[in-house]
């Protein structure tokens, strides 16, 4: 039993780590847009973003976390899925810092869904996947981007027309200070939306080694699941105030040049997006969601001043993410089973 439990933390552990790789992998997430414009010093925007990464946990009921727990099916008791979050949260780490190092603002969120799935099928086939779950995040993919470039679009639109007359140093400076409230709110979402996927991994885990029961609903009150959402909101922040540069280039700099104002209506298109999603307990990406919104703002000068070869680039990631991480985690589990033959 107590090589079960030592197990169990590790791979607690584990998970803990994959959070802090996922906020300092999406860092640029919430902080890209503010420091193009130079409204905050990357130092302090990502302590501004981590803030509120770890803030979001008196704001969203655990929706997403409900979703991702459910994934795959979990047999209670089960010692072999233990080494199925293992595998799972193995190969979304690799994938992640794969693309950190290739400066690709992928999905960490596709990542862990895709690890989770594909360590799932090496353990018990097909048929251990909820597949209206993963069909749920895929419809996501597009729609998660679509709706931030919308909203970006719509929402730049609006600020020309309701400030054509103002003078541009007048409009410059109050969308500054408007980029402070943007990017917090970008950033409780979040927070909210993907600290929420590594608590459901974890709940998961727990109930199938028997510490929690399969009806466990995740609460701050209730002291059985209150240090998980600590811990997982916690994470996110200190891997967010790390800070993943390399991302921050290519989301920042590279897709379009921002002004405050449409850094403001990018966050902003962002925010809601993630709100919507994370409180129908939808796992989406925030890379995704913020880089849409930044092509929309962009799209509203003009076309030609996206740099579509960097989008295109995102793009071709953004679809790999899920099968690659898949396949990288089935391959682990693989290695794993062959160690030890009884699992």
């Amino acid at each position: 039993m107590s090589s079960d439990l030592t197990l169990v933390v590790i791979v607690v552990a584990v998970a803990l780590g994959f959070d802090v790789i996922n906020g300092f992998h999406d860092s640029a997430n919430s902080i890209a847009t503010i420091v193009s414009t130079r409204v905050l010093s990357p130092r302090t925007a990502v302590l501004w973003a981590a803030f509120f990464n770890f803030a979001a946990m008196l704001v969203f009921a655990p929706a997403v976390a409900d979703t991702i727990s459910k994934i795959v099916k979990v047999t209670p008791g089960d010692p072999a899925y233990v080494y199925v979050v293992l595998a799972g949260l193995v190969g979304a780490i690799v994938w992640d810092l794969m693309t950190w190092w290739w400066g690709l603002p992928t999905s960490s969120s596709h990542a862990l869904i895709g690890g989770f799935a594909g360590a799932g099928v090496a353990h018990a086939g097909w048929d251990i996947i909820r597949w209206d779950k993963i069909l749920t995040t895929v419809k996501f993919i597009p729609l998660a981007p679509l709706m931030g470039l919308s909203i970006g679009f719509a929402l730049m639109v609006a600020v020309y027309w309701l400030f054509r007359r103002w003078r541009p140093t007048a409009v410059d400076k109050l969308f500054r200070r408007g980029q402070l409230v943007s990017a917090a709110f970008y950033s409780l979402g979040h927070g909210g939306n993907d600290a929420q996927k590594t608590m459901g991994i974890i709940v998961a885990l727990l109930i199938a080694s028997g510490h929690l029961e399969p009806d466990v609903q995740l609460s701050l009150i209730d002291s059985r699941t209150l240090w998980i959402i600590l811990s997982c909101h916690a994470a996110m922040a200190v891997g967010t105030a790390m800070g993943g540069w390399r991302i921050v280039r290519t989301m920042g700099m590279k897709i379009t040049k921002l002004k405050p104002v449409g850094g403001f209506c990018a966050e902003t298109a962002g925010a809601v997006t993630l709100f919507l999603a994370t409180h129908s307990g939808i796992p989406v990406s925030t890379t995704h969601t913020i880089t849409g919104s930044i092509i929309g703002v962009g799209a509203t000068t003009k076309l030609s001043g996206i740099r579509w070869g960097v989008a295109g680039r995102i793009i071709w990631a953004w679809i790999l993410t899920i099968p690659a991480a898949a396949l990288v985690a089935a391959l682990i589990f693989a290695l794993i089973r062959a160690l030890h033959p009884g699992i």
